[in-house]
């Protein structure tokens, strides 16, 4: 019994001497197993999938208190790419050894209190082989509390700083303890995440309430055997799982599983271990290294990379010369890699080998452009210095280059020097360029530097500031709309400066320069709201200010989405406003946002909606002569994307023409917005030029209305020589980077050009001699359009990453040659006189190839899944072509189709990838969905498998030729995994030009279109007297030959000689248009249509022929219209225009004597069984379209060959729409904005007052 109580006291003093926080024994060495592992898919069977696994043993042994080494061995690296039942891991030697090779020295680092500090290693130790040895660590960076079993914190792991819950549970039997912590990787304070190539799309913070396209899950389960020094992991098990979609994970997601095990093998006591000098690698947060090297959708090998940049430059060049080869563009990434390893002294070298070939000289200019560090910087401002690349080629690259520049403060330091170059300034367009691009550079700055910077963007200020100072209207636009780019917030006192009502020195400034002042706050909206919000709201509110101005105002005030106080002062001004330009401007832009669907305008559209309301009975019938500004959009949640769109016309009380027009467009796409396209025109001194109205313009645009306008365009010499004609510019991802203005000079240039007395200086003669010799011009491009990257760390300490990459190549190359007959001696008035003749071949046509990537890469290895899409183009042509311009006769020659020829096609698949740097030219890439032997046997197909395929030709044969529609699509749907499966698996669509069988053999397709001058035309009656007369003479001798083979085919001789008697007999046509096979020694076949115009009294008549030209058969198709009273057009076709027939009518009347009424019907008595069946598939949905716009339906017998529609203006802001069908009528009254008559309109317009 005391022996007993002797025990237990032993034990309970032992047990009380135990700790379980983790610990490491300076004195001890401790063998590990472990093994980690990451896989990549759609977590669905018979699905192909990626992935990499690690195992090795790890050994860590103390050297102090707090600092411990350790070592790799016996490790094993495999890599597995295939199907589950199919396929498992394969080891690859060459990366085992590889990895080995640098994990052989060993590694040093802190541990403190369960945190691992200050790893180092070798200097020669790659930053891809230290993120695996935190892998491992990340297992000993675990905080044990023994006070508490549930509990919380935030610390620093391999993710970063992020939130850790804790669980705690002991196992009586042995004491152990599992502790359970769950990271939230998603939400951490200091992320170990990257973004690349995002800086000019705008964060859409509401769109996650919506959805998300990327979750991620961490957690681990720790066995702690509690020791007298501490704690001790005797087992670890991390898992962490990531889901990624396109659209919103919710309908599908690609998976991303990593999972890692760490098991004790044994603890020893401590030897001593020699290692020699190490450096600093960091803390355990996970570090990304040569992301912009790393390129995820190929892998080779970069050394002595010059000779290999320069072999693929020339293979590209000459592969894509005369064409495009699809099969080689993909080649271009691997040049872009290349050119980013390439040192600057190797990076002149090639431009000396290269330059002198045009071609060559093009494709490493635009290579260059990816380089994207000071050595693009350098090699440009080189060749600006040198003068040895044109202004063209200069503005190109440098616009390129700017754009895929990393942003550092060092390279915008840098590239302030463009702004001085004197070659900057040797070219407009250049020197816009120039300005521009190192605005966005700014603009790019400032997302990554917080805040940014005054002396980023002083450059530009001192342009805005000298520009004002030297009254220098031009550069006072470059420099606005180069502020606008840079969207500095230190930019806002500079750009009130030029703005009217808020500058504190008022300057007289044209509306040209207000307006770009206005923009240039366009995307300081995002960074500096309230401060926009103050001077925008200021400039509306003052109603002495022109209208063009507060509109502008009023649409960058709404960029910086405003809240429901300030949308209600708005509202609240906007009903004692008596400007109908701007009242209509402003309630049409707040009606547009009050549909509004996407998630940033989610609070604006409720304060819009309220707006419209209170707005509505004032400004809610406005027309379309008033100012407008239009938004629409469309957001899907399933999608998590939308789209929208802007249109804004601005106008003044004088002016029929609109002051500015401008249209954009955005994409949102997971959480984010990006601005497409935006594009403008400001009409300056054309609008002055035709004013409040154009005389004699009665606004049917008839012969006369076009003689007004042209008088008044005669009138240009009036403009004012300091103000441009009209102004355009282009905005791309909300960046501006192109504009230019018609100044009157270059006006007066062009028609000088074209005027008789300068023909021997026109450019035009230089150019028509460079034609009669022959010329040839071809230019291809390469342009990496995206290269959108997300890096983020995993548990195993391999990055994982979500790539975009959008490459097009472009070409257009053409030989042509022109002939005159007579040539032009003394103006260019003598081309009206002559017979041109051209003979050009040559073709145009675009590739586009577009990655996602979802995987793991380093520049040892990637795995993970890869779309690929490829959408090649191409037009090639050879022709013929005369032109008798006196005669107005247009002949063009084809040769016959002898291939296949590929117009358009979209090809893409998924596949599941894995590349290693020992055997870079041998990637497996596993499309992700099994190979099916035969689409047709269902035997072989999966359950969920979808496989249509589908070809659809329709063949000329008497040309030879037919066009072809193809498509074949591989997919395994899963109705949770929409979206998603839509686009997972194979797919190619093809749109092709292919040679048909014909009965003889063809020589040229021959299209001729005369429109010569026509005799005195006959009547309508006399015309179809005719007609009668001789086709029914044609039929007689027809038929008296029908007899024999050889008597038939000389009654279609006859037969053709009669048609060219009808025509000879008769008026000659307006237009004739020809579209003939021509075979040596034979009669041309085809078709020959001709228009005959035979106006009697007060009625408009026309009559257009169509007959077929062939062999054995007399298909015609005639159509006569009549144009008086009524609009009339009867139809008929088949044999001798017998078969079927149509008819149409329009009317209009006054319905009552008051209410104006338009009528329409259409009857037919025979038509084709293919027509009949269109026809019924309309009927059949047209009910739930129009229950969609709101149409009432009658179930109510109509008559059976007979579709009409009437449409009465019931009131003067309303009409009544009824469209009777054989089966049913609908009707509905619809609603429009009130329109007045030209003379009311010009009034209103000039006094531009509501009451």
């Amino acid at each position: 019994m005391r022996g007993l109580l002797l025990c237990c006291l032993v034990s309970l003093v032992a047990n009380e001497n135990l700790r379980y926080d983790v610990s490491l024994n300076a004195k001890k060495t401790y063998e590990y197993k472990y093994e980690g592992e990451v896989n990549f898919g759609l977590d669905k069977p018979n699905l192909a999938e990626s992935g990499v696994r690690i195992i090795c043993k790890v050994t860590i042994t103390g050297v102090s208190e707090q600092t411990f080494l350790l070592q790799v061995s016996e490790l094993e690296f495999a890599e597995y790419n295939g199907f589950e039942d199919k396929n498992g891991y394969t080891s690859s030697p060459n990366v085992t050894k590889h990895i080995a090779a640098e994990l052989a020295k060993p590694f040093m680092f802190e541990h403190v209190n369960g945190h691992i500090d200050a790893i180092r290693a070798y200097a020669e130790v790659s930053t891809a082989v230290v993120n695996i040895v935190r892998g491992i660590l990340d297992f000993f960076q675990v905080t044990v509390k023994t006070t508490q079993n549930i509990y919380d914190l935030e610390e620093t792991g391999i993710h970063g700083k992020c939130q850790s819950n804790y669980a705690i549970e002991e196992n009586e039997g042995t004491n152990d303890w599992t502790i359970t912590q769950v990271v939230d990787v998603t939400n951490c304070k200091e992320k170990a995440a990257m973004y690349r190539g995002t800086a000019i799309t705008v964060v859409d913070k509401l769109s996650k309430e919506r959805g998300e396209s990327v979750i991620s899950t961490m957690g681990y389960n720790y066995t702690i055997k509690p020791t007298a020094e501490g704690g001790l992991i005797t087992r670890a098990h991390g898992l962490e799982q990531q889901h990624f979609s396109a659209f919103n994970v919710k309908g599908g997601s690609f998976k991303m599983e990593a999972m890692k095990n760490l098991v004790l093998l044994s603890v020893n006591t401590a030897s001593a271990i020699s290692y020699g000098p190490m450096e600093s690698k960091g803390d355990i947060v996970l570090k990304f290294e040569d992301v912009d090297i790393n390129i995820p959708i190929i892998m080779q090998n970069l050394d002595d990379p010059a000779p290999k940049a320069i072999e693929l430059i020339k293979r590209l060049a000459e592969a894509n010369s005369d064409g495009i080869d699809s099969e080689t563009t993909e080649d271009s990434i691997k040049v872009y890699q290349l050119m980013r390893v390439i040192p600057y002294e190797e990076l002149e070298n090639m431009w000396k080998q290269l330059a002198e070939n045009p071609k060559y000289r093009r494709w490493m200019l635009d290579s260059t452009s990816e380089i994207g560090d000071a050595r693009v910087l350098t090699f440009l401002e080189t060749r600006f210095k040198a003068n040895d690349v044109t202004a063209v080629e200069a503005w190109q690259t440098l616009l390129l280059a700017f754009h895929h520049l990393k942003i550092t403060p060092e390279l915008v330091e840098m590239a302030k020097v463009f702004l001085k170059l004197p070659f900057s300034k040797s070219n407009t367009y250049l020197w816009h360029t120039v300005a521009l691009s190192y605005g966005s550079l700014v603009n790019k700055y400032c997302v990554y530097y917080t805040p940014c910077p005054v002396t980023a963007v002083q450059p530009l200020l001192d342009m805005a500031t000298e520009a004002l100072r030297s009254d220098n209207k031009e550069e006072m636009v470059v420099a606005l709309k180069a502020l606008g780019n840079a969207g500095h917030p230190g930019s806002m006192k500079t750009i009130m400066r030029y703005l009217p009502g808020v500058a504190a020195t008022p300057v007289d400034l044209p509306l040209r320069v207000q307006s770009a002042a206005i923009q240039a706050m366009r995307l300081i909206t995002t960074r500096d709201p309230h401060s926009v919000q103050d001077v925008t709201l200021t400039m509306f509110l003052q109603k002495d200010l022109p209208s063009e101005v507060r509109m502008m105002a009023f649409r960058i005030l709404f960029d910086t989405k405003p809240s429901m106080a300030l949308v209600s002062t708005v509202t609240a001004h906007l009903l004692e406003e008596r400007d109908l330009q701007v009242a209509s401007f402003a309630y049409s832009y707040l009606k547009g946002f009050a549909k509004s669907e996407t998630p940033d305008n989610h609070w604006l559209s409720t304060a819009s909606s309220l707006a419209v309301k209170i707005l509505a009975p004032r400004f809610g019938r406005l027309s379309y002569y008033y100012s407008k500004a239009k938004h629409v959009d469309w957001f899907d949640d399933r999608w998590l994307s939308g789209i929208s769109l802007d249109f804004f016309m601005l106008r003044n009380a004088s002016n029929i023409i609109p002051s500015e027009i401008m249209s954009s467009e955005k994409l949102h796409m997971i959480g984010r917005i990006i601005e497409l396209l935006e594009l403008g025109i400001r009409a300056e001194g054309i609008k002055d030029l035709f004013g409040a109205g154009i005389p004699g313009f009665k606004g049917n645009f008839s012969m006369s209305d076009l003689m007004a306008i042209f008088s008044v365009l005669q009138k240009w010499e009036t403009l004012e020589d300091d103000k441009p004609v009209f102004s355009v510019y282009s905005r791309v991802s909300g960046q501006e980077w192109f504009f230019t203005d018609m100044s009157k000079e270059t006006l007066r240039n062009i028609i000088t050009a074209f005027s008789p007395t300068a023909w021997k200086s026109s450019p035009l003669l230089t150019v028509i001699e460079n034609l009669q010799r022959g010329t040839s011009w071809d230019n291809t491009r390469t342009f990496l359009t995206w290269e959108t990257r997300y890096f983020q760390a995993t548990t195993l300490g391999l990055p994982v990453e979500i790539s975009k990459y959008y490459n097009s190549i472009t070409a257009i190359n053409f030989n042509a040659k022109l002939a005159f007959n007579p040539p032009p001696t003394e103006s260019h008035g003598e081309l009206g006189n002559s017979e041109i003749t051209l003979e050009t071949d040559g073709f145009a046509g675009c590739n586009k190839d577009f990655w996602v990537f979802y995987g793991i890469n380093t520049k040892l290895f990637q795995s993970g899944s890869e779309l690929k899409l490829k959408i090649p183009s191409a037009v090639p042509w050879k022709l013929s072509a005369k032109i008798n311009v006196p005669e107005k006769k247009f002949e063009l020659d084809f040769p016959p189709s002898k291939v296949e020829i590929e117009i358009l096609s979209i090809r893409s698949d998924l596949y599941a990838v894995s590349r290693n740097i020992e055997e870079p030219d041998l990637p497996k890439i596993t499309p992700i969905m099994p190979p099916s032997a035969d689409p047709s046997n269902e035997e072989v197909l999966q359950p969920n498998t979808w496989y249509p395929t589908s070809r659809m030709c329709y063949e000329y044969n008497i040309y030879g030729v037919g066009l072809c529609m193809e498509y074949e699509l591989k997919r395994q749907y899963y109705y949770e995994e929409y979206p998603l499966y839509y686009f997972l698996g194979y797919s190619n669509m093809a749109l092709k030009i292919v040679p048909a069988q014909t009965i003889k053999a063809v020589d040229k397709i021959h299209f001729e279109l005369d429109a010569g001058p026509s005799r005195r035309p006959m009547s309508a009656r006399q015309l179809l007297e005719t007609l009668r007369r001789l086709s029914k003479k044609a039929a007689q001798q027809m038929n008296a030959s029908s007899n024999s083979a050889p008597k038939s085919r000389d009654s279609h001789h006859r037969h053709h000689d009669i048609v060219l008697e009808v025509q000879n007999s008769t008026t000659e046509a307006v237009f004739n248009f020809k579209a003939f096979a021509i075979s040596e020694n034979q009669k041309p076949e085809g078709y020959d249509a001709a228009m005959y115009c035979t106006p009697e009294a007060s009625i408009q008549n026309a009559q257009l022929i169509v007959s077929q030209v062939e062999a054995n058969t007399n298909w015609k198709m005639c159509v006569d219209t009549s144009l008086d009273a009524e609009a009339k057009a009867h139809v008929r076709w088949g044999a001798d225009c017998q078969t079927y027939d149509m008819s149409m009518k329009a009317t209009t009347a006054f319905l009552n004597g008051s209410k104006p009424e338009l009528k329409a019907k259409v009857q037919w008595n025979r038509i084709s069984e293919y027509m009949a069946e269109i026809g019924k598939r309309i009927e059949r949905y047209i009910p739930g379209v129009a229950f969609l716009y709101g149409f009432s339906q009658e179930n109510e017998r109509n008559p059976e060959q007979e579709v009409s529609a009437t449409v009465v203006a019931a009131w003067t802001d309303s009409v009544e729409v009824k469209i009777k069908l054989p089966e049913y009528t609908v009707y509905k009254a619809v609603s429009f904005p009130v329109l007045r008559d030209s003379q009311w309109t010009y009034h209103n317009m000039t006094n531009s007052t509501l009451y």
